[in-house]
């Protein structure tokens, strides 16, 4: 197999942070070759050296036997290289076809021809196996709809090179399915694949080789996964061993915190009703576009109810939105990161101390900047949030440490009664993961009622108290924890019995 390519002692050096340390290795045509480690490791900064928008200190990148610099991300697209990141990048209010076509959109006369886009988007969609409708915007799709617009507009470019970050992260199982395909294809097409995933179930199907960071050096190579045991694989990405990353902590329950009545609004089918009592972690599992997103956007006053209500501690609340929520003590982690949960610009102290400054607030709305930093040290060490001060913008952190963050934010919060968190672990490597439970069982064992929604249903079984099923915009089901098993839940999300009993079969 013919190295296509290649990495040589690669250093990226942000100010206090050594992102990448010598780090060597090569992908070569036809192969998938995958890289692990924890977020912070370095793999994310890579591909960004890869894709032109980061320039090495030290080091240099080779395709074809020749030393190139990407001076751009367009300089690397035009040598043949696709990345596709994590934090997506798109235009929300161009259609899906404007965005796949961006920069090549057709003209006829010197004019935009928006026809023309559609038919060849539809054309290159459908031979992809993505049923997606062109003319649609993109604000109108959800995560994962987007998150496949971006991987088939890579796809699109007819790269050579092509690397995948976290691809996985938001697509449902069918979309997965797809985008499988599409990787076997590219690899049969004798493209060199790059593919970065926390999930080892996707990188022990799909990848003939993988290179491990840690701390920003490469710390092992193994060129066949077949006999690779994967506690050895946890134990290089994380250094030390990881048995249990739930490691479930029981505690009692207390009296019902949060009460849900018949409440009703787009797009679910029929009006949800749940409770959830003080300290007990009550987990939302469903595919994807079965309505649990948009069921606590509603319960937070972020999407607009058309009938029911929210009863805190047995008081009936008035939500008309977030903000309302937020001062009866009821808060929301969201899914999307970068559009919804962090100030890109701010600093993580900023990000950590948002809400909660009106409690430190000296004088009218004059701040206190000492106990503020003071708040952010304190978190950043106690969740160990890799960064080089509080002072750091926080746009400049993993995933996982910008997750870290927001969670923090919550824990400085000393009202906080009820905690919303939308797939709290997307994106985020094992050891990270571990991490956050752990501050998910903080929270409960403060009294608080914890709703957490996820799309991976390990996650949801290993840290529940009880699960809630959710089906094509209403509530199927809920399991007590002795009782919500892979099959017994599944049998609630699949939509059809004959369906249901096949996968649980």
């Amino acid at each position: 197999m013919s190295s296509l390519l290649r990495f040589e002692n690669v250093s990226k050096i942000f100010p206090g942070v050594r992102a990448l340390s010598g780090v060597s290795f090569e992908v070569g045509s036809g192969e998938v070759h995958g890289l692990m480690g924890e977020n912070g490791a370095g793999k994310s900064t890579l591909l960004k050296v890869l894709g032109g928008e980061y320039q090495p200190d030290s080091g240099k990148v080779v395709i074809d036997g020749k030393d190139v610099r990407f001076a751009n991300a367009a300089a690397s697209i035009e040598a043949g290289v696709a990345v596709i990141h994590q934090e997506l990048q798109y235009v929300p209010e161009l259609s899906v076809a404007e965005n796949l076509l961006l920069g090549r959109l057709p003209a006829s006369r010197g004019w935009f021809s928006k026809s023309r886009a559609v038919e060849l988007a539809r054309t290159r969609l459908e031979a992809m196996g993505v049923d997606l409708d062109p003319a649609t915007s993109l604000r109108k799709l959800s995560i994962a709809q987007r998150q496949m617009v971006e991987i088939c507009k890579a796809l699109m470019r007819n790269a050579r090179i092509i690397a995948l970050d976290e691809p996985t992260s938001s697509l449902s199982h069918t979309e997965t399915e797809v985008l499988f395909r599409l990787v076997r294809q590219l690899k049969h097409e004798q493209r060199a694949l790059i593919y970065i995933s926390h999930r080892m179930d996707e990188i022990y199907e799909l990848c003939d080789c993988c290179t491990v960071f840690r701390d920003g050096k490469k710390v092992a190579s193994h060129s066949d996964l077949r006999n690779l045991p994967r506690p050895t694989l946890v134990r290089e990405m994380v250094g030390r061993e990881i048995s249990d990353i739930y490691h479930f902590r029981s505690r009692n329950l207390g009296e019902v915190r949060l009460s849900v009545e018949q409440l009703a609004g787009k797009p679910l089918v029929q009006p949800a009703s749940f409770h959830v009592r003080k300290g007990e972690i009550v987990g939302f599992f469903g595919l994807v576009g079965a309505g649990r997103s948009e069921l606590v956007h509603l319960v937070y006053g972020s999407r607009k109810k058309q009938g029911g209500g929210v009863t805190l501690d047995g008081q009936p609340l008035r939500i008309d939105g977030p903000r309302a929520a937020i001062r009866q003590g009821i808060v929301l982690c969201p899914e999307d990161r970068k559009e919804e949960g962090i100030v890109a610009t701010a600093s993580v102290a900023d990000n950590i101390n948002i809400s909660c400054r009106r409690h430190s607030a000296r004088v009218g709305m004059f701040l206190n900047h000492k106990k503020e930093i003071a708040m952010a040290d304190r978190f950043i060490r106690q969740l160990q949030i890799k960064t080089p001060g509080c002072r750091q913008k926080i746009r400049y952190l993993s995933g996982g440490n910008q997750q870290k963050a927001i969670l923090a934010r919550w824990l400085a919060e000393p009202d906080v009664r009820v905690v919303i968190l939308d797939e709290p672990t997307r994106g985020i490597d094992i050891g990270a993961k571990h991490e956050i439970y752990n501050v998910i069982y903080q929270l409960a064992e403060r009294g608080c009622a914890i709703v957490v929604i996820s799309s991976e249903l390990p996650e949801v079984l290993g840290i529940s108290d009880r699960v809630i099923v959710m089906r094509e915009g209403q509530i199927a089901g809920e399991l007590p924890r002795e009782e919500a098993t892979e099959q017994a839940v599944l049998s609630l999300a699949l939509p059809d019995r004959s369906t249901r009993v096949s996968q649980a079969a």
